[in-house]
């Protein structure tokens, strides 16, 4: 029987790359997206590779769009095989200059529409005893970075959900679990980060400035001198993201470059996939 896949976030970048890739290996893909006024590349796509791709919308703060949206796919298939959390976004600002507003936007944004997601799926995945949970976190999930703070914070808390529940779900359920760690990705999130850096100048004063300017300085050579290391493109994510869904013992994480590799070494060397730790937790607690 044909797998079906949802995935977040879809309208550019590893959501939309992840989708086409999805569709042209034989899986009926639900591309979603806050906004689907932003959809007419993914449906241009749609229209010349005639692909099973069906659109749907879904905000990934808002929980009444997403249990609708899971509501449709169940209707319309009465399962869903795969979740994909990518909908995401960057933000660069210190906790100080940082608004109560902005501090509730990226952690809604990055961890809690993943536990909202994944809440709404995993009924249906215990129901059939089957599934997959991919989560695109980053290796600010692991590694905390200069003025990204809020955004690795985000990025740990998923990498703590998606690793307790995998203690669990997996053998009781058949449900995997896995968080893909990308590095730099050449996308628009890249840009949506950099806006999110600059916006309205408060990083460009006080006595953060000279540690800003040392933080760009040093962002920008890496960008220059090593490019195709560091900054991956969309599809090159995807591709590890597909990889990952046709795994029968896909691991807990994986990175997606050498460079992402080499970046969280000292974090992951005594257990690169997370797949020891997992099992150490459950001979300790079940």
């Amino acid at each position: 029987m044909k797998k079906n896949v949802l995935i977040t976030g879809t309208s550019t970048g590893v959501g939309f790359e992840s989708a086409l890739l999805f569709a042209n290996k034989g899986y009926k893909v639900y591309a979603t997206m806050r906004n689907l006024k932003k959809a007419e590349a993914l449906k241009k796509r749609i229209s010349e590779e005639k692909l099973n791709i069906e659109l749907l919308p879904l905000d990934v703060t808002d929980i009444i769009s997403i249990q609708s949206a899971v509501k449709t796919i169940i209707a319309k298939d009465g399962k869903i095989d795969v979740l994909v959390n990518n909908a995401g976004a960057g933000f660069a600002k210190t906790t100080e200059q940082a608004t109560l507003e902005e501090i509730k936007w990226v952690t809604d944004v990055n961890y809690h529409g993943v536990v909202l997601c994944t809440q709404a799926v995993l009924p249906h995945m215990r129901k059939q005893k089957s599934g997959q949970i991919i989560s695109i976190t980053s290796v600010g999930g692991l590694v905390g970075q200069p003025f990204n703070e809020l955004y690795c914070g985000a990025k740990f808390a998923v990498e703590g959900y998606m690793e307790a529940l995998a203690t669990y779900v997996g053998d009781a359920f058949n449900i995997k679990i896995t968080n893909v760690e990308p590095g730099g990705i050449a996308t628009e999130f890249m840009k949506s980060a950099i806006d999110k850096t600059v916006d309205n100048g408060q990083l460009a004063s006080g006595e953060y400035l000279p540690i800003f300017e040392r933080y760009l300085a040093a962002n920008q050579k890496r960008a220059g001198e090593s490019e195709v290391a560091v900054y991956q493109t969309g599809r090159e994510v995807a591709e590890v993201v597909l990889k990952v869904a046709q795994d029968e013992n896909p691991p807990l994480r994986i990175r997606t470059s050498k460079w992402a590799e080499d970046f969280c070494q000292l974090k992951t060397q005594a257990d690169p996939d997370g797949t020891k730790l997992v099992n150490q937790i459950k001979n300790s607690f079940l």
